[in-house]
């Protein structure tokens, strides 16, 4: 029996984002891009995206019509603070 806490959907979901590289507007990624790396359903992953956007952890950016999804410094740091 392990004793480990299961990490929230959002961090799960902010880790996945850290993880493939979406840590600038350039190397943003699309809701159907992230959808596939992270296998969640799309009702879950736009509510989990929504508390990370609001949490200022995750920037929306419009390119070409598409919204697309990457992590900011303070995410970046949410992430990392986690190995330490």
């Amino acid at each position: 029996m392990s004793n480990k806490t299961p990490i929230p959907d959002e961090i799960y979901l902010l880790c996945i984002l850290h993880n493939v590289g979406a840590t600038s507007p350039e190397r943003a990624l699309t809701f159907e891009e992230i959808l596939r790396w992270t296998a969640m359903e799309p009702p879950k992953a736009e509510q989990n995206l929504n508390k990370l956007v609001e949490s200022r952890y995750v920037e929306v950016k419009e390119v070409l019509g598409a919204r697309k999804y990457f992590i900011t410094v303070d995410g970046i740091r949410k992430v990392l603070s986690m190995y330490s």
